[in-house]
């Protein structure tokens, strides 16, 4: 790799890496002309810049609640750089620091603000691909309480403006995304749409409610794509559910009865989660988090995730 460049644009001077991916590193770094930290996305210039791709798609979705805020973007010596507001840690982290566990209300709020961050996204054409407790992060200081979805290196246009007409049904797709949160028909090859962004959302929520999710294994025992798969379509909805409020089952079950190019009801899901609040208008994800700048951390982060324990009720087969 080139040697990494001490400052880009002559204004942001890099500092040590934040999380990196299979072509992108992230740094925090300082604006030394307004004096305030910013996060900076480097990747070597290559035919095809997953990085250049981000900017355009931020810069579409630019000005939404919970989008990262784009500052600069151009090259520096052999590099695309992408420089974004410096947001704070990751879902993934802050579940580590809770002992894997968030309560109820966390969830609902949680659940709640990335449903409305998902049809904004959905919206504009967008469907993100890589939904994940990594790929969430809180923002820093008055943002504390807004969950922000990052990485749009694999995100996909659905609806095709020119023709006004959704992208065709396709089979024969590799896998994209995190197989752990992947919805079943994203592992089948099925290309990508707004259902499996919200199955791969309803999938993050019962592992926080549950500590894991039944194709998590323990330390010793790494599964394959396929094995995943295998537990995940072998995974009954109510066992995978046992324990949690039923509004999650009654969402899955929705999220997975989706037609390919079917718009979802947000405002449905919406109800289902807000029913569940202790109190009704609350919206503050109440998670406490250190007021620290920790962003992305590796993409390839291991998912090898100690399981939950299985139900001890007889449940009655919801498989879908």
């Amino acid at each position: 790799m080139d040697k990494v460049p001490v400052r880009v644009d002559g204004r942001f001077r890099l500092g040590d890496i934040l999380g990196s991916g299979s072509y992108a590193v992230v740094y925090h770094a300082w604006n030394i002309i307004k004096d305030v930290a910013v996060a900076v996305k480097l990747e070597p210039i290559a035919h095809s810049s997953s990085v250049q791709r981000e900017y355009n798609i931020l810069k579409h979705l630019e000005g939404g609640v919970g989008i990262p805020r784009v500052i600069w973007f151009g090259r520096e010596s052999m590099y695309h750089a992408l420089v974004l507001d410096l947001l704070g840690p990751s879902l993934h982290n802050l579940f580590l620091t809770h002992n894997r566990k968030f309560s109820l209300d966390m969830v609902v709020n949680i659940g709640d603000q990335l449903l409305s961050r998902l049809e904004y996204i959905h919206s504009h054409n967008y469907v993100h691909g890589d939904i994940k407790p990594q790929n969430v992060v809180v923002g820093l200081g008055d943002l504390k309480d807004t969950a922000f979805i990052i990485d749009f290196g694999i995100a996909k246009e659905f609806w095709n403006t020119v023709t006004s007409l959704h992208i065709p049904f396709r089979q024969g797709q590799h896998l994209t995304g995190t197989p752990a949160f992947a919805s079943i028909n994203t592992h089948l090859g099925v290309e990508p749409g707004c259902r499996d962004d919200l199955e791969s959302l309803t999938y993050m929520l019962i592992y926080f409610l549950q500590g894991s999710l039944p194709w998590l294994t323990s330390d010793e025992e790494k599964l394959s794509s396929s094995s995943i798969l295998e537990r995940k379509v072998d995974t009954t909805i109510e066992n995978l559910c046992c324990g949690i409020p039923v509004e999650f089952a009654t969402i899955l079950i929705y999220t997975r009865s989706l037609a390919f190019s079917e718009g979802p009801d947000y405002n449905h899901l919406h109800s289902l989660l807000r029913v569940l609040r202790s109190a009704p208008t609350a919206c503050m994800l109440g998670l406490n988090q250190p007021d620290v700048p920790v962003i992305t951390p590796s993409s390839s982060e291991s998912w090898v995730i100690k399981a939950a324990s299985p139900c001890p009720l007889p449940c009655r087969s919801t498989r879908m």
